[in-house]
């Protein structure tokens, strides 16, 4: 039972990173919710979880820069994460680029996915020093057995 039940977890975390793989190179969008189209990082985690058929809070009209670590109580909230504290293959990366955590990833190993200003869309890279030093959050996707 528990091979099976680490098998099914390990393919749903190859899901995880291939949907997040399907987004590379969609424009970054504020507010964005469509691959191909325009996502942010919130916009890359809500189409991974929308499309695992999985339940999430999706905000809306939330500013670019979150504040008053509004970002943290949302996922903290998220009926499908749960927070972690070791890195894990598929899991959801809150980073603090400036004053407050401001920003999502998906951690892919030993890369990163996610959409953002600079790159001006979604793109994968590695996860260096200068990143891991901005994590302040890391959640697991639960995924129903």
């Amino acid at each position: 039972m528990f091979q099976q039940s680490r098998r099914l977890q390990n393919l749903a975390i190859n899901k995880i990173v291939e949907l997040a793989r399907e987004c590379l190179g969609t424009p970054y969008a504020h507010q964005g919710r469509h691959n191909g189209v325009g996502l942010d990082c919130a916009g890359l985690v809500a189409y991974v979880l929308g499309s695992l058929k999985l339940p999430y809070n999706d905000m809306k009209g939330y500013p670019r820069t979150p504040y008053q670590g509004m970002l943290k109580k949302a996922l903290d909230k998220e009926p499908s994460l749960e927070k972690i504290y070791t890195y894990e293959e598929g899991c959801i990366l809150l980073l603090r680029i400036t004053k407050d955590p401001q920003h999502l990833a998906i951690y892919a190993g030993g890369t990163i996915i996610h959409s953002y200003l600079t790159a001006e869309k979604v793109t994968e890279h590695g996860f260096s020093d200068s990143w891991k030093r901005k994590v302040v959050g890391i959640y697991r996707i639960k995924i129903n057995e």
